[in-house]
């Protein structure tokens, strides 16, 4: 039985691509929507150029689990994190112009290769990690109509 999952959501944004990009992309404003117990740490300096590489722990007291995540593809407007860690998968970010701002769209795709921590996220993390997909785009939407060009 495969563990691979796929949340995805969207959101309508009154901003423009270029600001709304700038949200997912420019480390101080993804501190302003990002979940507080999620800490994005670049490897190096600041990029979300192809090959560019950060680490996302989740602060929890004396594990800390981490990813390694690697932009695996960029394009304006479009950016995809490759995870590895505690599970492997892609976090994809893309914007698309509409009539009244932009469409915003984040696909996570996961594999969860040990079973007990499958186990663990179906039974405790996997509707808290969608519902926390939800919150981190409304806060994102704020960030991003708050800083319109």
């Amino acid at each position: 039985m495969s563990s691979r999952q796929v949340f995805e959501q969207s959101i309508e944004i009154k901003a423009n691509l270029t600001t709304v990009e700038r949200c997912f992309t420019q480390l101080d404003l993804m501190h302003q929507w990002l979940n507080p117990l999620l800490e994005c740490q670049p490897v190096g300096m600041w990029s979300t150029e192809m090959g560019s590489q950060s680490r996302f722990m989740i602060k929890i007291p004396l594990i800390q689990p981490t990813l390694r995540s690697t932009v695996i593809e960029r394009k304006p407007g479009l950016v995809v994190w490759q995870f590895e860690g505690f599970f492997q998968g892609r976090d994809r970010w893309e914007c698309q112009p509409t009539d009244s701002g932009t469409h915003l769209i984040n696909r996570f795709e996961f594999e969860i290769p040990n079973p007990l921590i499958q186990f663990g996220f179906k039974t405790f993390a996997a509707t808290w990690t969608q519902e926390d997909m939800k919150a981190q785009l409304r806060r994102l939407q704020q960030v991003a109509e708050s800083n319109r060009e």
